[in-house]
C-alpha cells in the first residue's frame, strides 16, 4: 500500500467546499424532531430553569411554536402535556379534554400536515404518583393494568389527530397492545415510534422539571440497566414484532454504542432522544464560556447520526435548523 508523500488525505479536508464534498454523515432539518411542553392554564410561556431557552407553552405560544417548527421544515414536534391536578389512574391523560389531546388538537388545527404532529404516551406526566404507569396494591408498578391504560390513551390522541404516538413507558407488550387498539378503533394509519431502548438514565433530571414530576424514587423496574446491551436490542425486536413503524433509544449520546447495534439490527427508521440532561450540561458549560454552543450543537448532533440514528429528538431542533441552513 502507498503511503506517504503519496498518500496525503488532507488534500480532502483543506477547504469547506471540498470537506463537504466528502462528508460521509449528513444531518438535515428534516432528521429533527423537537420537544415541546404545553401547561394546562398558562397565558404565556413559562421559562424552565434548568433547560435555558426552553418553556412550558401555553396553549397560543404552542400553536405558535408548532407554525414556526413547520415554517423551519423539521422533521416532525413531540408534545408532553403538564395538567392541572394529577390523580392515582393519570385520567387526565384518557380524558378528550385533557391538556395533551387539546394541545393536538389545536396544533393540528394550526399547522395539519405541515410537519409530523407526535405525541408522548405515557402516564407519568398525569399521575399523582409520577410513575409510568398504574400502581398495584403494594406500589409496584402493575405492567397489565398499564396497558389498558395506554390503549385507551392511544385512542384518544389519535381521536385529537396525531400522527404518530410515542408508547415511553416501557410496559412489556405496549406496543401490542396500543396497535391493536389502534386499529380496532379505525387508527390504522396512525404511526407507533416505540421507546424501544429506555434506560433508567440519571440524564432525565431537568425533564422532571419540565413536566412538574411527582415521582418520588426511581423506574428502575421498568427502564433499561445502563450496562446492558443485549437486552436493549431484545426490547427492540419485540417492538418491531408487536407493530412498531420506528424504535428509539434514549438517553442519545451516553449510549451511542447501543445506538448503533439497534441501527444494524432493524429494517424499520431508528430515532434517538437527546435528552433534557445532555442539553443542559452543554448550555451550562456554554453559559460559563467553555464551550462554542454553535459547534458543540452541531458537533453531537452529527454524532448521533453518524452512531446510526435517522430521527434524533432535541431541544436544539430550531437552532439546529437555522445553523444547518447557514
Amino acid at each position: 500500500m502507498a503511503g506517504y508523500p503519496t498518500v496525503r488525505p488532507r488534500r480532502l479536508r483543506r477547504t469547506p467546499a471540498m470537506r463537504r464534498l466528502v462528508a460521509e454523515t449528513h444531518v438535515e432539518p428534516s432528521n429533527l424532531i423537537l420537544p415541546m411542553f404545553v401547561k394546562e392554564g398558562l397565558t404565556e410561556p413559562r421559562p424552565i430553569s434548568s433547560l435555558p431557552g426552553v418553556v412550558q407553552h401555553s396553549r397560543e405560544s404552542l400553536r405558535k411554536a408548532a407554525a414556526e417548527a413547520a415554517q423551519a421544515e423539521i422533521g416532525g414536534i413531540m408534545l408532553f402535556g403538564v395538567p392541572a391536578a394529577r390523580d392515582e389512574t393519570g385520567s387526565a391523560g384518557t380524558d378528550p379534554d385533557g391538556i395533551l389531546n387539546v394541545a393536538i388538537r389545536d396544533v393540528v388545527a394550526e399547522i395539519g400536515d405541515a410537519t409530523v404532529i407526535m405525541s408522548d404516551l405515557c402516564l407519568d406526566e398525569f399521575t399523582s404518583h409520577g410513575h409510568c404507569g398504574l400502581l398495584a396494591a403494594d406500589g409496584t408498578v402493575d405492567n397489565d393494568a398499564t396497558l389498558a391504560a395506554y390503549a385507551s390513551m392511544a385512542v384518544a390522541q389519535a381521536t385529537a389527530g396525531a400522527h404518530v404516538l410515542g408508547p415511553s413507558g416501557m410496559m412489556d407488550g405496549q406496543v401490542g397492545v396500543v396497535r391493536r387498539a389502534l386499529d380496532e378503533a379505525g387508527f390504522t394509519d396512525v404511526a407507533l415510534l416505540a421507546y424501544a431502548a429506555k434506560y433508567a438514565s440519571a440524564f432525565y433530571g431537568p425533564f422532571r422539571e419540565a413536566v412538574e414530576s411527582a415521582l418520588v424514587g426511581d423506574r428502575k423496574t421498568y427502564q433499561q440497566d445502563p450496562g446492558n446491551v443485549r437486552e436493549a436490542l431484545r426490547e427492540v425486536a419485540l417492538d418491531v414484532a408487536e407493530g412498531a413503524d420506528m424504535v428509539m433509544v434514549k438517553p442519545a449520546l451516553p449510549y451511542l454504542d447501543v445506538l448503533t447495534k439497534v441501527a444494524e439490527s432493524v429494517d424499520v427508521p431508528v430515532a434517538a432522544y437527546q435528552v433534557s440532561g445532555e442539553y443542559a450540561m452543554v448550555e451550562a458549560a456554554v453559559a460559563n464560556g467553555w464551550l462554542d454552543r454553535d459547534r458543540v450543537v452541531l458537533e453531537t448532533l452529527t454524532s448521533i447520526r453518524r452512531a446510526g440514528a435517522q430521527l434524533i429528538l432535541t431541544y436544539w431542533a430550531m437552532d439546529a435548523a437555522r445553523l444547518l441552513r447557514g
